[in-house]
């Protein structure tokens, strides 16, 4: 039996894309790829099962047993424009743009991937808000308890900082991320690199976090995008009582989606 209610997210990323698959209101899964080639969108396009769609989607099995309405209604929002490009001949695309999400006093160059996880943090966890999105740019936005921006910050990420020292430098190697703190004072190259990228990204989260709280000192501080984990996990090795106050939401920008669906009256 065809379901009417499933529709697909998107979030197009500066290196990947994100998913997530929801029937009306309720997420049950998310998951990331690579960029799709343009004749894979085509695929997608023209599929009417989920057998017809393009294998490098990577989609999880569980979702493969529900007949789903031709064209899978899409919801995308995207900080790369040649990206967005591809998706335009989609049948039944929305495009989430910054100015379709009710935040106030934003500005015209904020990234509406942004906004809209602003927007998701709202309805899920109230506000004010401090968002840190620990993608390939590490961004920190907050909102006041009117959903007016307040402001923030962007910063290269955990994974771009040590891609970086790896591309840019003729003698420093590719350093895998630690599971847990380096030595601070390291005594070989390896560790001298996750020293100094981790430690210092992670005394900036704790500034950022506790001036935040001076400023609203019952704000919820949410931890998302793909670098989430590992920063949290240093954050708490490093200071307990700052990460315990902390959540981790992998899937704030698509409950902004929702939140555009709920404002469309779509759900």
């Amino acid at each position: 039996m065809v379901d009417k209610s499933i529709w697909l997210g998107l979030a197009i990323g500066n290196s990947r894309l994100h998913w997530a698959w929801f029937k009306g209101e309720k997420l049950y899964l998310s998951w990331d790829t690579a960029y799709l080639a343009a004749n894979h969108i085509q695929q997608f396009a023209k599929s009417q099962t989920w057998e017809d769609l393009p294998p490098e989607m990577l989609l999880p099995e569980q979702i493969l047993t529900t007949d789903f309405a031709y064209p899978i209604p899409l919801y995308v929002v995207s900080v790369v424009p040649s990206q967005t490009e591809l998706w335009q001949n989609y049948p039944n695309l929305q495009v989430i743009t910054l100015d379709s999400i009710p935040l106030k006093n934003k500005y015209s160059t904020l990234g509406s991937d942004r906004a809209l996880a602003l927007w998701g943090a709202k309805e899920t966890w109230g506000i004010p808000v401090l968002v840190i999105d620990s993608g390939t740019a590490m961004t920190f936005t907050g909102v006041d308890i009117d959903f007016a921006l307040v402001g923030g910050a962007i910063v290269p990420g955990l994974s771009l900082q040590f891609l970086a020292l790896d591309r840019e430098t003729a003698n420093l190697s590719t350093v895998e991320l630690p599971q847990q703190l380096p030595p601070r004072f390291a005594k070989n190259t390896t560790e001298a690199i996750q020293s100094g990228i981790i430690y210092a990204l992670i005394a900036g989260i704790e500034s950022f976090i506790k001036a935040w709280w001076e400023m609203y000192p019952d704000s919820q501080v949410i931890l998302t995008g793909g670098d989430r984990t590992n920063l949290f996990n240093y954050l708490n090795f490093q200071y307990p009582q700052i990460a315990e106050k902390v959540k981790c939401d992998h899937n704030l920008i698509f409950w902004g989606m929702q939140a555009y669906r709920k404002q469309q009256n779509l759900s």
